[in-house]
Parts: C-alpha cells; sequence; structure tokens
C-alpha cells in the first residue's frame, strides 16, 4: 500500500504505484498508518482521517455515498446510484469507484454487482474479495 498527502490530508491510498511507506515522517501518515494497522488487527471498523476527496461534483457525491456503506456491508452499483438521486447511473458509479484515489479509506471495495458478483478493484478482484471476507469475519 502507498500513500501520500498534504499538511491537512491524506490525498492517496494506493496498491500501485508509489508513495510513503511505513518509515515515512508526516503526522498525518503516522496516523493513517497506526489506523490502517488498528484496521487488519480487524480492532478498526471505520477510519477517521482528514481525506483530500477529489474529483467532480458527481464523483464527489458517490464517494460520500461510499462513505456510508457500513463496515462489512455491501452495496450494489444500482443501489449507489439510486443513493445519490441517479438511478440510471449504474455504469458511471462505477467508473467513479474506478477513479476513488483513496482506496480502502473511501470503500468501494464494498460496491458489488446487482447479482452479488465482485467487480473491478484496483487492488485485484483477489484483495477485493479478500477484504470483504475479511470485514465479514470481524463484524
Amino acid at each position: 500500500m502507498y500513500l501520500t498527502c498534504s499538511e491537512t490530508a491524506i490525498t492517496k491510498l494506493s496498491f500501485h504505484g508509489s508513495g510513503a511507506g511505513p518509515e515515512a515522517d508526516h503526522p498525518l501518515l503516522d496516523l493513517a498508518f497506526q489506523q490502517l494497522d488498528e484496521y487488519f488487527a480487524g480492532t478498526r471498523k471505520a477510519f477517521t482521517l482528514p481525506l483530500a476527496i477529489e474529483g467532480t461534483r458527481f464523483q464527489k457525491l458517490v464517494y460520500a455515498a461510499l462513505l456510508n456503506i457500513g463496515y462489512a456491508k455491501t452495496a450494489s452499483y444500482a443501489e449507489i446510484a439510486c443513493a445519490i438521486g441517479n438511478p440510471k447511473a449504474c455504469r458511471a458509479v462505477g467508473m467513479a469507484n474506478n477513479r476513488n484515489r483513496l482506496a480502502l479509506l473511501v470503500p468501494c471495495h464494498r460496491v458489488i454487482g446487482t447479482n452479488g458478483s465482485l467487480t473491478g478493484y484496483e487492488g485485484g478482484l483477489e484483495k477485493k474479495a479478500w477484504l470483504l471476507d475479511f470485514e465479514r469475519s470481524h463484524s
């Protein structure tokens, strides 16, 4: 996992690419790594980090809806589209998820197909399945 931050917020969490590792020296990164450690220990169910959520107005609506999906819960692309008041925007919700720069912190791994299938994830479907199973086992 790779993290980046500004002076005031986490700007990116990715499974691929570049960013800070646990040895990085910034209070926000220290806090983020602490909360990620707690999450993976099964003791943290929600992150309380300041996030720099970027995107179009539509994408920000989608990300706000994702933040409302509870730990170990899932929602379909159609449910997210309805939640933001645009029930025909299922594909656009998927594209917004695809552009989420804050994987795990803005929990796009909790979005599934209407039929319950796992669909695209920045970290790969194996990671998505693992995260969902992990959360279910710790809920």
